[in-house]
């Protein structure tokens, strides 16, 4: 080997700090087109055109809404995440709350919603019957039965909206080529430091990642912040039934949508999202089933998100172009070093600018500085424990990742084969 000739490490180094340059610019650029503040709306330029032709419909003013909400449990802040949905402008609309359990803490959060808002069409379900392994998915099937309405709305427990939410959302639906509309969200911590970095992972790793997959032209997501669809859809995918055993439910609901031939829009409104994890144990296995989960329903994608954590690979990449500099004697060391300084800066730069949009004021931003390095060296290590472990713990049950990843591959398959059948009969 020339005496001067990079090492396989080096080449490594160097190529992981140019990807994740490259990736940290591309993500700064696409949130400014894609952000959208609580409260605020994007502008119909900085829409991509699929979106626009969709939202720029006239809002389903009289078509009644139906909105599944599971519940488990009284998380911090559910009665008044709860009360966003209960003071729409929306003029016809139902809000289904569904438990699982009698003694279920949220009942009395409930019944104070009720009583506070004895005008709107507020229904409780409680309804022990288990129907597979995912309990959120059986409790919605539970609910399903409660919904009166031809347009259905699937929303978190953790969600805050604004009052136009629902026009929003389902305006996308009343073009017959869309099947399913869904959210991203901005996260906020609620109570300590270890909140605070979950809704880091949230807001400046988990939706640049979404908004620059979308502007490549991605639509393989679904996110149970919202996912709003026609009944007759829902209906067409056989239901709820379907995602029973499956881990990444909002995912594979999109999925099946999609396999019908119908497009998914993600809308211009994002919803709010409390991060409640007190205790770094909690987080990390939070966040690592999150991570588990990717890998279930797209294993490449999984792979490569290892230039998502920009920091390790840029301070992998100011070593290693010092190293260069200071030995450099000409040739591909010295471009070695040019190509890393400058590869190095801008991805520093550009990780700046991504914590600076996603930061909702001057003082969080100063606040939550000096937790980014943490953050993406969290999320590299998060990544290294997402790749093996065939398990998940979700709500306290011990759900598997390959398995249900297999059956709901399977099950998507299958309504594409029913699809195809009709089309030929």
């Amino acid at each position: 080997m020339a005496a001067h000739a990079l090492t396989v490490c080096q080449w490594i180094l160097l190529s992981g700090c140019v990807s994740a340059s490259l990736y940290a610019m591309l993500a700064a650029v696409a949130m400014p087109f894609f952000a959208v503040r609580r409260g605020a709306r994007a502008k119909a330029a900085s829409v991509p055109a699929a979106a626009q032709a969709s939202d720029s419909l006239p809002p389903f003013t009289n078509v009644g809404v139906s909105v599944l909400k599971p519940l488990c449990g009284a998380e911090p802040r559910l009665y008044e995440n709860l009360r966003t949905f209960c003071d729409q402008r929306h003029g016809h609309f139902q809000l289904v709350l569904g438990v699982s359990s009698p003694d279920d803490p949220a009942i009395a959060v409930v019944r104070r919603l009720q009583a506070a808002y004895p005008m709107h069409d507020i229904e409780l379900a409680i309804d022990t019957r288990v129907h597979g392994s995912n309990l959120k998915v059986s409790n919605l099937i539970n609910m399903a039965e409660r919904a009166r309405h031809d347009v259905i709305v699937i929303a978190d427990s953790d969600i805050a909206v604004e009052a136009d939410y629902l026009d929003t959302v389902a305006a996308p639906l009343a073009d017959p080529r869309v099947g399913v509309v869904t959210c991203l969200y901005v996260a906020q911590g609620v109570g300590g430091f270890w909140p605070r970095v979950g809704a880091l992972f949230i807001n400046e790793w988990f939706a640049p990642s979404v908004r620059v997959a979308h502007a490549a032209g991605s639509r393989r997501f679904g996110f149970g912040a919202t996912l709003a669809l026609r009944r007759a859809t829902l209906e067409r995918i056989g239901g709820f039934d379907a995602l029973k055993n499956c881990l990444a439910d909002d995912y594979w609901l999109a999925e099946h949508v999609r396999a019908l031939g119908l497009s998914t829009v993600l809308s211009r409104v994002m919803v709010a999202t409390d991060v409640i994890e007190p205790t770094f144990s909690a987080l990390w296995q939070r966040e690592t089933r999150w991570l588990r989960t990717i890998r279930s329903v797209n294993p490449l994608g999984f792979a490569f998100l290892f230039i998502t954590f920009p920091t390790p690979w840029l301070l992998a990449g100011a070593w290693l172009t010092g190293s260069f500099a200071n030995g450099a004697s000409g040739g591909v060391h010295l471009w070695a070093a040019l190509v890393g300084g400058v590869a190095t800066a801008a991805g520093f730069a550009a990780r700046m600018l991504m914590h600076l949009r996603s930061a909702r004021h001057e003082r969080t931003f100063w606040r939550d500085l000096p937790l980014v390095p943490l953050r993406d060296t969290l999320l590299a290590l998060q990544w290294l424990a997402g790749a093996f472990g065939s398990h998940v713990v979700w709500r306290g049950a011990r759900v598997p990742v390959e398995a249900s990843a297999s059956t709901t591959r399977a099950q998507a398959l299958g309504v594409m084969d029913v699809m195809e059948t009709s089309d030929g009969g």
